[in-house]
């Protein structure tokens, strides 16, 4: 198999554009489609300050690595849920991918908060660990970045990701959801920071090929609590139609996109706000607030700075 830039050895094949590329060539084609998507969609300005979610995985590490080498000075937060081993691991790659960009992180520990780990929290409020993660992680990003004077965070959700989830809300008709399936959520004055996924129109399978192909350290292992979600249903029911058919998650994607401006709209009439923090909230309180005053913790998030060590030249 020859690469179809310039004729070399082709390291892997991409069907959904009828392409096969050398290792060089395929590093620069998915670097430049990060890059056209922020352009095209104008995901980030010239003066935004953006801060980039890691979790140790081979999507956020490889989009903060993309983001560096396309220009963009970016910082990362990392959010220890306490899983065990699995979050340790995950933080020491998270660091040795800090060293390498010279970028800092912010780092939140779960239990040094709260006194408990995902799993316990999960138990409390009566919530599966996926969803009790989910809405834990979007309020303390939102809350460091708007705290340290950043205005964007930036996340490493790829194709695969957005499309099963899509799926998933299609198939429940989940209307009040559908609206978050875009490339951008903008920011609210005072109450939210803008977010961004530059991976969207980027498979799974080619930014683990990047990963590979840049020598970047990431935690192989798939989450413990994510083994029985729903999302690897749909993932699965995706790439059998994408083997039959090459390009449909694509094309489901880039569909969705021409109406998720209609989406934005009905976001706009219905968010209301926390009165005790001013996050985003469906009632007086958010879910947040409501598990600090369960557990009887001060609303205090507090997070550690991790500065890049200094590398050897």
């Amino acid at each position: 198999m020859k690469c179809k830039v310039c004729g070399g050895t082709a390291v892997i094949s991409l069907k959904a554009y009828n392409n096969a590329l050398c290792a060089n060539d395929f590093i620069s084609f998915l670097e430049n489609r990060v890059l056209k998507t922020i352009q095209k969609y104008r995901l980030i300005d010239v003066d935004d300050r953006p801060l980039i979610a890691v979790s140790g995985g081979k999507d956020s590490l490889s989009l903060w690595h993309i983001l560096d080498r396309l220009g963009y000075a970016t910082d990362g937060i990392y959010i220890d849920l306490s899983i065990k081993e699995y979050s340790q691991i995950s933080l020491e790659k998270v660091k040795s991918m800090a060293d390498r960009l010279k970028r800092k992180i912010y780092i939140f520990h779960l239990e040094e908060v709260f006194g408990k780990d995902i799993e316990s929290i999960s138990r409390i409020i009566r919530r599966p660990p996926c969803s009790a993660c989910g809405m834990l992680k979007r309020y303390v990003m939102n809350k460091v970045s708007l705290d340290m004077g950043y205005n964007m965070i930036i996340t490493g959700h790829n194709l695969d990701d957005e499309a099963s989830a899509l799926l998933g809300n299609l198939l429940y008709w989940k209307d009040e959801y559908l609206w978050k399936k875009g490339l951008e959520l903008k920011e609210t004055e005072g109450h939210l920071s803008k977010k961004i996924k530059p991976l969207f129109l980027c498979s799974e399978r080619e930014m683990a090929a990047y990963a590979i192909l840049n020598n970047i350290d990431y935690i192989h292992e798939e989450c413990p609590f994510s083994l029985d979600a729903k999302s690897l249903v749909y993932k699965d029911i995706l790439n059998r139609l994408e083997e039959s058919s090459p390009g449909t998650k694509l094309q489901f994607l880039k569909g969705y996109l021409k109406v998720s401006r209609i989406m934005n709209i009905q976001r706009k009439q219905a968010m209301s706000y926390c009165k005790i923090c001013g996050y985003l909230s469906s009632g007086d309180i958010c879910s947040f607030c409501r598990l600090m005053e369960r557990l009887g913790v001060k609303n205090d998030i507090k997070f550690h700075e991790y500065k890049p060590k200094k590398i050897p030249s």
